[in-house]
């Protein structure tokens, strides 16, 4: 697993794909900061953290669609099936290796709170729980990127199938803040929304129930995607 993780890790370097998703997401972060805090003279993070997961949403998708969907294009997909490492190594291999991305970009970002905390107070136990929401909310996006990226070579039609998903995820917030608060389908709504789960870690608290969703939802795409290679594998 560690020598798919840094050969993946260093294809993001060696390619334009590793800096673009850099520099676009380290600029939105500052833009939104700015936005949500600078200008609006507010100590409250979570609009903050609220607008990097819309955007993650889009620039994710990009940082994922080569992972697998690449490996198929160049013709190098079979060397990994028969690679002296198990499909589920692989697979988290790749995974590890955007993650990083998108975690360093997270702890960069969260940096400017830190800073702005000698001028203004914040609540370091708010912070601290935007921060592991984002975290985990990233975790179960990349897991998404990884699967659609196993089921075509077209590294577009993966970066789009990837954000119609994460869409999906996010739209089932929105429709449940809609239903009256009494229907019986707002709690299934709410029991899947990515964006109802984060709100409990925003105000401080530690949600166990959101954290099993988020591991359970994100072990599910890669366990899927360690099941479509073994069937490549072996088909």
């Amino acid at each position: 697993m560690l020598a798919i993780f840094k050969k993946e890790l260093r294809s993001y370097f060696t390619s334009p794909i590793g800096y673009v998703f850099l520099v676009i997401y380290l600029a939105l972060g500052g833009a939104t900061f700015c936005y949500t805090t600078l200008f609006s003279m507010s100590a409250d993070v979570t609009p903050f953290f609220t607008y990097m997961i819309l955007f993650s949403a889009v620039i994710l998708p990009l940082l994922t669609m080569k992972s697998f969907s690449e490996e198929r294009k160049i013709k190098t997909e079979q060397l990994l099936l028969t690679a002296p490492v198990s499909l589920t190594s692989m697979v988290l291999g790749k995974f590890l290796a955007a993650y990083v991305m998108f975690a360093g970009c997270i702890i960069v970002n969260s940096l400017y709170f830190l800073i702005l905390n000698y001028y203004a107070a914040l609540k370091f136990v708010i912070l601290l729980g935007n921060v592991v929401a984002i975290l985990l909310v990233g975790m179960l996006f990349i897991s998404v990127g990884l699967f659609v990226s196993s089921l075509t070579e077209n590294q577009l039609a993966a970066a789009v199938g990837t954000m119609a998903i994460i869409v999906a995820f996010l739209l089932v917030g929105l429709i449940s803040a809609l239903l009256p608060s009494s229907y019986w389908l707002r709690y299934v709504f709410d029991f899947f929304s990515v964006l109802t789960r984060f709100q409990g870690f925003t105000n401080g608290y530690f949600d166990f129930a959101s954290l099993f969703y988020y591991l359970s939802v994100s072990a599910i795409f890669l366990y899927l995607t360690v099941r479509i290679y073994d069937r490549r594998r072996y088909g």
